[in-house]
């Protein structure tokens, strides 16, 4: 009841947000019969509109925003079935489910779910998107602005594009040459007192995924993240044993059963869910539990925008082991504008939101101005 009537979920809208040439923030709104509405993002690189968002819908129009396990039961075997566009539309609307709840309670997620371990969350500045130069000097110059901006964790991928076998061993060593001397002018450009990530983005097989990460062990990483398919877990266990840093992986995996294998401390050390993509927040929290038995932290993929950055902030809020919380920085200025309030970080910490739901609303001048 909220009201003196039952609170109940009428409708949905979406707004895709252009971000860059093939990048969109695709956020996700429900509205009530009350007027309460709630947000959650479905971002899918250059998607515009994500057809899977109805079928989630119709699982809780007409229904009550609060029944969240009530549309979770109803929505994971959709999810699973349909891949990763599905599992997608499935968590955004559990975020939006979640922001609603918390307004309607007067209360933020992360106290619904118990309440927080921390109000202030360690994040790392993933410096990729924003780097159109791919070269040694484009990667130095975007992690020395991040750096100036007060970030000591950086991550990018500087193996992306890495070539098919099929263009021979020649065109792989080239790559492999490349992306290691942006490692190397990325460290020379900040120091050694920082913090440095490199996604490897599933390129590698067993060898080359060793053979990188010793070439690399000059240049102090941090951790080493997705050299190869994560879901083939005994190669990933085969390259933990044999390379010197952490591991990490597991962006694209939805639900406690696609990271049960991956957490356990011989295969990762860091398992990754994405709040937007592994099945919402409370999923998140499934997860985050089973890598604590396995002795493994969680550190949330969140390569997205502000939307499903605040949801993830109020998974951070409340998870033992958490590790960090991935940012898209430096893609476009206006970024941090997108909400109210705004998303603020300083010094690498972001502020968990301590408003109702999420924390936040939209800034419905700067979605309008941007619309794709």
């Amino acid at each position: 009841m909220y009201g003196g009537s039952p609170l109940l979920v009428v409708g949905m809208e979406t707004a895709p947000i252009r971000v860059g040439p093939r990048h969109v923030w695709l956020i996700v709104r429900l509205t009530t019969n009350k007027g309460l509405a709630g947000l959650g993002e479905a971002s899918l690189g250059p998607v515009t509109r994500l057809d899977e968002l109805d079928d989630f819908f119709r699982l809780v129009e007409g229904g009550s925003p609060l029944e969240i396990r009530k549309y979770r039961a109803r929505a994971r075997d959709l999810a699973a079935r349909g891949g990763l566009r599905a599992q997608t539309a499935m968590s955004a609307v559990e975020q939006a489910l979640w922001d609603i709840t918390g307004k309607a309670l007067d209360a933020p997620v992360h106290v619904l779910l118990g309440g927080a371990v921390r109000t202030r969350v360690p994040v790392y500045a993933n410096i990729n998107l924003m780097t159109t130069d791919r070269s040694p000097v484009g990667f130095a110059r975007s992690v020395a602005k991040a750096a100036e901006a007060g970030f000591s964790i950086f991550k990018a991928a500087p193996f992306d594009g890495f070539p098919p076998a099929a263009e021979g061993a020649e065109a792989a060593q080239r790559a492999a040459d490349l992306g290691i001397d942006c490692v190397q002018a990325m460290r020379e450009a900040v120091g050694e007192d920082v913090s440095i990530r490199v996604d490897c983005h599933r390129y590698f097989g067993f060898e080359r995924a060793v053979d990188t990460a010793l070439r690399l062990e000059p240049y102090v990483l941090d951790w080493f993240e997705e050299p190869t398919d994560p879901t083939d877990a005994v190669t990933t266990a085969r390259i933990k044993a044999a390379i010197p840093q952490r591991l990490a992986g597991g962006e694209l995996l939805f639900g406690v059963e696609g990271f049960a294998p991956l957490c356990r401390r011989d295969v990762l050390d860091v398992v990754m869910p994405d709040i937007m993509h592994c099945g919402g927040i409370l999923e998140g929290h499934r997860i985050a539990a089973a890598a604590a038995a396995g002795g493994v932290l969680v550190s949330p993929h969140n390569a997205c925008g502000p939307v499903a950055t605040a949801a993830a902030a109020q998974f951070a809020a409340g998870t033992e082991n958490f590790d960090s919380l991935e940012l898209q920085w430096g893609q476009v200025p206006w970024r941090s504008d997108l909400t109210d309030p705004p998303e603020r970080v300083r010094a690498g910490i972001l502020e968990v939101p301590a408003g109702p739901g999420l924390g936040i609303d939209l800034n419905n001048s700067l979605v309008t101005e941007h619309l794709a």
